[in-house]
Order: C-alpha cells, then sequence, then structure tokens
C-alpha cells in the first residue's frame, strides 16, 4: 500500500516531501517566468528564446550528467542543484527590483538577455537534479514498489506543482512580479535541506574513472536494448511539440483566451487536476490495458488535445484540453520510467536515463525555438490568431505519427 510505503519508509518520505516542494517551486515558476519574460517583450521569438534556454541544457548537459550521477553522491547533487536555484531566483529578484518600472519603457533587451541566462541555469540544475532523483529512487524503494512509489511521487509533484503552483504564482505576481522569485528562493532552500536529511546506502565504484569509456557504456547498453531507444526518440518528438505548445501557450491564454494572469495559472491547475488523476489511475490503467496499449492512448489523447487547442478558442475546451494531455502524459511517464528503472542496472542506471534523456528532452529546445519562430513567420501572412493555434495543429499531425510508428515497432515482452 502507499500509505504503508510512505510510513514505513522513511528516505522514501525525505524524497517525495523534496520532490513536492521543489516542484512546488517549479510551478510557480511555469508561471512566472513566462510571465515576466511577457512584461519585457512581446516579441515570440524573445519569449522563445527564454523557453528555449531553459531547455537547452538537456540537449547540452544530459550525458555528462549521467556520468557525474553514476560517480558521485546522488544526494550531493541534487542537494547542491537546489542551491542553485535558490541564487538564481535571488538574483531574478534583484534584477526586477533594479528596473525602474515593470514593465520597463524602453525595449527590455538588456532584461529580457539576463532572463534568458537566469533560465539556461536554471535548466541546468533542472537537469542535474531531476537526472539524480530518478535515479535514486530504486536505491530507496524496492523494484515491486517502482510503480507504486512512481504514480505517488509524479501524483505529488502534479498537485505541487501545477495544482497549487501556478495559482500561486498567479496571486503573487498580482501584488508583485518579484514575489514568486522571492517565495521560490525559499522552497528550494526547503528542498534542500529536506534531501540533505535522506541517508543512502553506500555504493561501490562500479563507474570506468575515464569520462569517454564510462558514457559509452550507457550507450552500449542502450543499442543492446532497441525498445528503450525508441521510447527515447518518440519522447523527443512528444516533448519537442508539447514545449512548443506550452512556450506559445502564455501568449494564447492572453490573446487568443484573454486571460490574465491568475487565469493563467489557474488554466494550469485544470491541467494539473488531470495529472493527479493520472497519477493514480496510471498503475492500475497499466496492469490492465498492458505497455503498448497504455502508450497508445497516451498517444492517442495527445492528438486529440492539440486538435482542441489548434481549431478552437474557449478556456473552458482548452481546460479540458490541459487536464486530458497531463493524465496522458502521467500515463506515459509511469509505464515508461518504471519500466526502465526495473530494466536498467542500477551501476548503469544514471548513464542510460542521461542517454534516454539526451534523446527525449534534448529535442525540447528545438521545439520551443520552432514554435516561436512558426508563431512569428505565419502572422503577417495568417494574422496572429491564426499563427498562435498552428503549432497544435502541428503537435496533432506529429503525435498521430507516432502513435502509427508504436503500433508496428513497439514490442515488449
Amino acid at each position: 500500500m502507499s500509505k504503508a510505503l510512505i510510513m514505513s519508509n522513511c528516505n522514501y518520505r525525505l524524497l517525495l516531501s523534496a520532490s513536492s516542494v521543489s516542484n512546488l517551486g517549479d510551478g510557480i515558476a511555469m508561471v512566472a517566468l513566462p510571465w515576466l519574460a511577457t512584461l519585457l517583450t512581446s516579441d515570440p521569438l524573445f519569449i522563445a528564446g527564454v523557453a528555449t534556454a531553459q531547455r537547452l541544457p538537456w540537449l547540452l548537459f544530459s550525458l555528462p550528467v549521467g556520468v557525474w550521477t553514476d560517480r558521485a553522491d546522488r544526494r550531493l547533487l541534487m542537494f547542491r542543484a537546489d542551491l542553485l536555484r535558490v541564487a538564481l531566483m535571488v538574483f531574478t529578484v534583484l534584477m526586477i527590483v533594479s528596473q525602474t518600472s515593470m514593465p520597463p519603457t524602453g525595449t527590455g533587451l538588456a532584461a529580457i538577455l539576463s532572463l534568458t541566462v537566469i533560465a539556461f541555469l536554471f535548466g541546468f540544475a533542472e537537469v542535474v537534479r531531476d537526472n539524480a532523483a530518478q535515479t535514486v529512487l530504486p536505491s530507496i524503494v524496492g523494484h515491486t514498489d517502482l510503480e507504486r512509489a512512481n504514480g505517488q511521487m509524479w501524483s505529488a509533484e502534479q498537485v505541487c506543482g501545477q495544482f497549487i503552483g501556478p495559482p500561486v504564482a498567479g496571486l503573487l505576481i498580482a501584488s508583485t512580479v518579484a514575489l514568486p522569485f522571492g517565495v521560490n528562493a525559499s522552497v528550494y532552500a526547503l528542498s534542500a535541506i529536506l534531501i540533505w536529511l535522506i541517508a543512502l546506502p553506500p555504493r561501490g565504484a562500479t563507474v570506468s574513472s575515464r569520462f569517454l569509456p564510462a558514457l559509452l557504456e550507457g550507450f552500449g547498453w542502450m543499442r543492446r536494448n532497441p525498445i528503450i531507444l525508441r521510447l527515447a526518440i518518440m519522447l523527443g518528438a512528444i516533448n519537442a511539440v508539447f514545449i512548443g505548445g506550452m512556450t506559445v501557450l502564455v501568449l494564447y491564454t492572453q490573446e487568443v483566451l484573454h486571460l490574465s494572469a491568475t487565469g493563467y495559472g489557474l488554466l494550469l491547475t485544470v491541467g494539473a487536476m488531470g495529472g493527479v488523476a493520472g497519477g493514480f489511475l496510471a498503475p492500475v490503467l497499466a496492469a490492465r490495458l498492458g505497455m503498448k496499449r497504455s502508450l497508445l492512448a497516451a498517444l492517442c489523447t495527445f492528438t486529440i488535445i492539440n486538435l482542441i487547442l489548434g481549431f478552437f478558442a474557449s478556456s473552458a475546451l482548452a481546460g479540458i484540453a490541459l487536464f486530458l494531455e497531463a493524465a496522458a502524459g502521467m500515463l506515459w511517464n509511469v509505464v515508461t520510467v518504471s519500466y526502465r528503472q526495473r530494466l536498467i542496472p542500477d551501476e548503469l542506471l544514471g548513464r542510460v536515463n542521461s542517454v534516454y534523456r539526451f534523446f527525449g528532452w534534448g529535442a525540447m529546445p528545438f521545439g520551443a525555438m520552432g514554435a516561436g519562430a512558426l508563431v512569428a513567420a505565419l502572422t503577417p501572412p495568417t494574422g496572429r490568431l491564426e499563427a498562435l493555434h498552428t503549432p497544435y495543429l502541428f503537435a496533432a499531425f506529429i503525435c498521430a505519427l507516432l502513435a502509427v510508428f508504436a503500433i508496428f515497432r513497439l514490442r515488449f515482452d
């Protein structure tokens, strides 16, 4: 029982608490960072640049971080990543209060470039922390509890990161735009304290002392397991179009749906409700449907929700679409993450996860910048509103192709 797991396993309880707190900060940042960007500029390319910078570290650092994760103390990696995010949030507050007005009377170019650098470093900390956190879980809970633990972790993260965090960010922004970043500094500091209290069993030195041979071990394992490689490539396509949609969502919310910062946060909260439901239901659905049918159900849902966002301009329908998208994403994550954690040897888990995320998450900056470029290119000939719908139609097309690919190319033993 999940309750028994929480009550009986202190390390898991601390990890779950730290992840919940950390994701509360991520949920606040999810609204506050892009909203701050729109106060500095209305150019979709600059706004996409901030989103791209935050996701670019997944492409640049996933592979070396995987080696570090298998070599180093995973708890310390998470702790240091949280401290870096504390420093970045404090710097963002200082940057905001240094502006003579908000939004600034000028173009905000220096400020938007500073925000881009902050987003890049924030993304780097996310790469380190997320890879270490996902890699450490099999050392904390038994293999038979992985689906339950992952489902509970994802649900708690959804509640804090997308159910509580976004509307809180909207309320904080309504007070002053600097406030959510100040709150986040405290949130990440609390997460760091909780991580520091985790006691992990000692690990043997199983990683080659040389970087390249150690990294090639991860590539070699994935090459011998083609299903994992196919899932990574599919995830890359899913994440690219997902991040593209999320990048333009802040403009879509303002210009198509005519919502305020609070409305934007509430819209994300409605989506998070789907993630919470998906987190609790995913283990049951996976057991009944099996892996392949579960992933096909997720892909078909992704296709439908992007068609809704691409063809309609309704806040209610957008909320339903985000609800279904989060639920389907939770099903995909619980099934595939548990499969990897069970299959990959612990001494290789950090490196193989990093290779997986290189393919699966490294495409996100291209999706973010591509969506911004697509909107900028289509605005003159089609109009702004039509241009803001287009990334979602493209995402629906890609997800439909992936569903066909999954039917013929995914085979689980």
